[in-house]
């Protein structure tokens, strides 16, 4: 059972669930004993609870009449999903081939995602024997990452204290 209930201290209306010993009004947070509490309606449905509050919300602001025109929660929520418009449909329309988003988007997916550029340099340290700057700056050039920035990355994380360089060789710590 759901109970729309209104607070006599601040006129807030809310609906209640089922028939608690006490309620807290969720605006001025006063605390009353449930059968207390002025109770609008009551009913087996949420929505219709949920009807009768907005309802009433609207006509104490002046517009009832606007409300009154609207469909039910019900008739809302069946046609939300109408009119939409599709993934497809929207990367066409702005000039997008969508099979080839998709065949992009399973690529990216397949190689475990995308792996950021200091990222790309911390993996060459892991994964090259001695790794020197150049070893380095060439596993990022081949996986996309530009020599300079793999060179700037390796000396900001040697500066930090994320790797370190001993005769030409770099450490990831």
């Amino acid at each position: 059972m759901y109970a729309v209930v209104g607070c006599s201290d601040c006129s807030m209306l809310w609906v209640v669930e089922g028939r608690p010993e006490r309620t807290k009004c969720p605006r001025c947070g006063t605390s009353k004993a449930h059968a207390k509490r002025k109770q609008f309606v009551t009913t087996e449905e949420r929505e219709h609870a949920a009807e009768v509050r907005a309802s009433m919300l609207a006509n104490r602001s002046g517009h009832g009449e606007a409300f009154a025109d609207l469909d039910s929660y019900a008739e809302m929520e069946e046609r939300a999903g109408e009119d939409v418009v599709d993934d497809d449909e929207y990367l066409e329309a702005g000039g997008v081939d969508a099979a080839e988003t998709r065949a992009a988007n399973e690529r990216a997916s397949s190689s475990g995602g995308s792996v950021s550029r200091t990222e790309r340099v911390k993996e060459a340290l892991r994964e090259l024997d001695d790794p020197t700057a150049d070893d380095v700056a060439a596993y990022c050039a081949e996986h996309g990452v530009s020599e300079s920035y793999a060179r700037e990355a390796l000396e900001r994380l040697t500066r930090r204290g994320g790797a370190t360089e001993s005769g030409g060789v770099y450490r990831l710590l």
